[in-house]
């Protein structure tokens, strides 16, 4: 063969191997690995289902989601360990309680009172922007995207006996978690708070210990709470913030389309999850109701219970160094 003649075989083998590399059946495929504990009828994974839908909508290359179900890759706290770490899981929902390790701002999202009601709730979480500083902290601690807000669990009081107003709330002995803002904050509205495990709660109403735990209606039903406590006063002390995180050295790797595609799909998602777990935690308390199994109490002191709360939930705001996130909070309308 001429020299001539090799230099074009070897031009149209180069042309071949470009117009293979640029053909989407041979090109590599790009996948994103999430984590869940739960199964599809959860609100965690809810959120991220509508993320790969609304993604795969907007983008139009090959991209697989595959998500682990059922604990298979470990619990919330594994996952983001896993993201801030880039390795095993790219995005999973995670409880703002996991990420504390990184940073401590984290931890206001999980601060009872914070919110006025579920409209407020609402409106802070569908835009994000009052809670950019936590993002910021987040992302430059653990290096782990914020990208939506979950949630939306309502957090009432479940008692032995109705609590309606001030005077029922005062010196009631009631369970709650172990975070010492929660024993705080209970003590500030006058409540008799006590810290006991989680699985103990159902025996310690039982045996008189305490007069009720706190919790929402799918922990509550679940854990069969109402069998031994079967008032539920609505004081709407908590509502629920559950975070969709992605690992930001997994996104840095992206395609700039891939990564303007979850970013448009992460609000979306979001909004999908809130409103599939209000309407499951809705569901529950109406169901239980109509079966008789439960009595609902409206608490009609909660104006005097957020205002007992405020300059609790200032100081804490001050010690995690979210006090500019609180102010945002507040002046949200």
């Amino acid at each position: 063969m001429t020299g001539k003649g090799a230099r074009l075989v070897l031009v149209l083998a180069l042309a071949a191997l470009l117009v293979a590399a640029g053909s989407p059946a041979l090109a590599q495929t790009i996948t994103l690995k999430g984590a869940s504990q739960f199964d599809d009828t959860h609100s965690f994974n809810q959120n991220m289902l509508k993320l790969e839908e609304e993604t795969k909508k907007c983008y139009k290359k090959p991209v697989n989601f595959v998500l682990h179900r059922n604990r298979e890759l470990g619990l919330e706290k594994d996952y983001f360990a896993y993201m801030s770490q880039g390795i095993s899981v790219d995005y999973a929902v995670v409880a703002p309680s996991h990420m504390a390790t990184f940073s401590k701002q984290a931890t206001l999202m999980d601060m009872p009172f914070l919110f006025r009601d579920i409209d407020h709730w609402n409106k802070v979480l569908s835009t994000g922007e009052a809670l950019k500083p936590i993002y910021d902290d987040v992302l430059a601690k653990a290096d782990v995207m914020l990208i939506n807000y979950g949630g939306g669990g309502v957090r009432n009081i479940v008692g032995k006996k109705p609590v309606r107003n001030m005077e029922e709330l005062k010196n009631f002995p009631i369970r709650v978690m172990g975070a010492p803002i929660q024993t705080r904050m209970f003590q500030a509205i006058t409540a008799a708070p006590t810290v006991i495990a989680y699985d103990e709660v159902y025996n310690a109403v039982l045996t008189g210990v305490i007069q009720a735990g706190e919790n929402e209606s799918p922990g509550w039903s679940q854990m069969k709470w109402h069998e031994v406590a079967p008032n539920i006063s609505k004081t709407m002390h908590a509502i629920t913030i559950r975070p969709l995180v992605f690992s930001a050295k997994t996104f840095r790797k992206l395609p700039k389309d891939l990564q303007d595609c979850l970013l448009k799909a992460a609000p979306i998602a979001g909004a999908h999850a809130r409103k599939w777990e209000r309407d499951a935690d809705d569901k529950i308390l109406k169901q239980y109701e109509s079966e008789k199994k439960i009595q609902v109490h409206e608490f009609k002191d909660r104006a005097k219970i957020l205002e007992l709360a405020a300059p609790v939930k200032e100081d804490f705001a001050k010690e995690v160094g979210a006090d500019k996130v609180l102010a945002n909070i507040n002046a949200v309308k």
